[in-house]
């Protein structure tokens, strides 16, 4: 006899942005097996499930998350999947673990660790990576993306400068080795090194190798330089013709606010042109990244054991300090665009500072701002991230109202404790309560579509994102009334409200807010 469960007299919202209806979805054999008017009259085998007055909604896909490591850690990663999040898009921001060359195996290890857990693993292709990484099983279903930054690396190190034949040889070889062991496409972060130090050609020559895959971009500049960067996402595509999908789209710095008028008019014109242009918000006003991101470019070159030794030498000390003050064209200058106080330490590798912001460090250690950031980075071995409030909400709601825009968390990569953003935790039930039911900015089945549907769509995803016969029952019940992100900024991590049941490939693993303890995701292919 087959396994049925039936979630009885729930909102279905079916993930397409239609009309949402009374209706009991049947699970069999970890599909859906059907979607029915409301019946006393179920199977005498079925486990029937009440869930009248929740929505009934397809697992939300995550298109923008760190959690590379998750599958090494011991611990279940169940930041995602307490949201209702069973599928996630890792691989983000050209920083990715694999792969990996001997020659710079370290510097691409030390590099890491700024922003992911010491991760390890045997081997150096992309293959043996999430081999590996699948050995303990994933929480949630995982879309990789391999990073432009990490062939940059494996090629040729931290250097700022053009690469040889050989070494674009290397890159595209690996690149396309990474895409036949199951990369969905390629990212690029676009102001850390190196994708800092790439130029655009270098990056189309490089895209070309995608083919129907897709490229994924943290842009090179998302204040002053929005609009070009924009500019510039939409002409490798066109160049490279593949499909982008724009980051985490935000206009930073008050001198910015409003830009994402002129840009979201130029990925139409691009979309009228018949390119396919795409893009992904998270729902806060405060982005995250490393600490570092806020160097110049020329102090991060080399690996971390050269930027250590820059950091504590009084004339380049005395250089970055400038440039702060001063700026740099092209550069995206954090501490300009959000001021001292706009900057808060999220996570720091033996927690020190952690909730304060860069103006409290300078003030607790009596030090002018900058001295107290060279100061935290070299005590902590760059291994700090912080949190960048320079966003304008009116912004923020822009980008999400437009129809190509997808959910993205941009949470940083889970096991490294301390005080990070909110959104790791609570970026979908931000949407559905905050943007949804207090501001409604969407209404409820348009912002599911685009935690659903739409990422499946874009990411070649067979059946999965809809409520629907023969789909995989990737399914989540929450309480509109009542979801919520309970966490805060600068606070130690809080799990969500609302989410009452997900189930992972047609098995329960949540039930009443919580985990069941059972990693049932896979890694998901093309």
């Amino acid at each position: 006899m087959h396994n049925l469960t039936i979630l009885a007299g729930g909102l279905i919202l079916d993930g397409t942005g239609g009309t949402p209806y009374i209706g009991d979805l049947w699970i069999e054999d970890g599909h859906i097996r059907n979607v029915v008017s409301p019946t006393d009259q179920h199977p005498a085998h079925a486990e029937v499930i009440n869930v009248e007055g929740g929505c009934v909604a397809p697992g939300f896909i995550d298109v923008h998350s760190h959690a590379d490591n998750a599958g090494f850690l011991d611990e279940d990663d169940t930041s995602k999947i307490l949201q209702g999040v069973t599928t996630e898009v890792t691989g983000n921001c050209g920083m990715t673990l694999a792969p990996r060359t001997q020659e710079f195996s370290a510097m691409l290890g030390a590099y890491a660790e700024r922003l992911f857990p010491t991760t390890l693993w045997h081997g150096f292709s992309f293959r043996e990576f999430w081999e590996q990484a699948g050995r303990q099983g994933f929480v949630t279903n995982v879309v990789p993306l391999v990073g432009q930054g990490t062939l940059r690396i494996m090629a040729m190190g931290l250097d700022n400068r053009n690469p040889t034949q050989r070494e674009m040889t290397i890159m595209k070889d690996a690149l396309q080795e990474s895409l036949e062991a199951g990369a969905f496409g390629m990212s690029t972060g676009l102001i850390y090194p190196p994708g800092l130090f790439t130029p655009t050609e270098e990056i189309i020559e490089l895209a070309r190798v995608l083919g129907s895959n897709l490229y994924a971009t943290h842009m090179r500049g998302e204040s002053q330089e929005v609009e070009q960067s924009v500019a510039e996402a939409i002409a490798i595509g066109r160049e490279a013709q593949i499909q982008v999908q724009i980051s985490h789209h935000k206009a930073m710095g008050k001198a910015n606010w409003g830009k994402t008028e002129r840009t979201l008019a130029a990925i139409d014109a691009a979309r009228m042109q018949g390119q396919n242009v795409r893009l992904d918000v998270y729902p806060y006003v405060a982005s995250s990244t490393m600490l570092t991101a806020c160097l110049p470019p020329w102090a991060q070159e080399g690996g971390d054991l050269a930027t250590l030794s820059l950091l504590q030498e009084p004339e380049a000390q005395k250089r970055i300090r400038y440039d702060i003050e001063h700026g740099l064209p092209g550069w995206e200058n954090h501490i300009e665009t959000a001021g001292v106080d706009g900057i808060l330490i999220g996570t720091t590798q033996d927690h020190a500072y952690e909730g304060q912001t860069l103006a409290e460090v300078a003030h607790t250690l009596r030090l002018d701002a900058i001295s107290a950031l060279l100061h935290i980075l070299v005590q902590e071995q760059l291994r700090v991230s912080m949190l960048v409030f320079a966003i304008q909400e009116d912004d923020v709601q822009r980008v999400m109202r437009y129809p190509w825009t997808m959910i993205g968390s941009d949470g940083l990569p889970p096991g490294q404790g301390g005080r990070p953003h909110p959104r790791l935790f609570g970026t979908f039930p931000q949407v559905l309560g905050r943007y949804v039911r207090d501001l409604q900015v969407l209404s409820l089945e348009e912002a599911v579509r685009k935690m659903t549907s739409l990422p499946a769509e874009t990411f070649g995803l067979q059946k999965r994102g809809r409520l629907d016969e023969g789909y995989i029952a990737d399914v989540v019940v929450f309480n509109a009334s009542s979801v919520r992100d309970a966490g805060k900024y600068g606070a130690l991590p809080a799990s969500p409200e609302g989410i009452n049941l997900v189930f992972q490939n047609g098995t329960l693993v949540v039930e009443n807010g919580r985990y069941c303890g059972k990693r049932q995701g896979m890694r998901l292919t093309r």
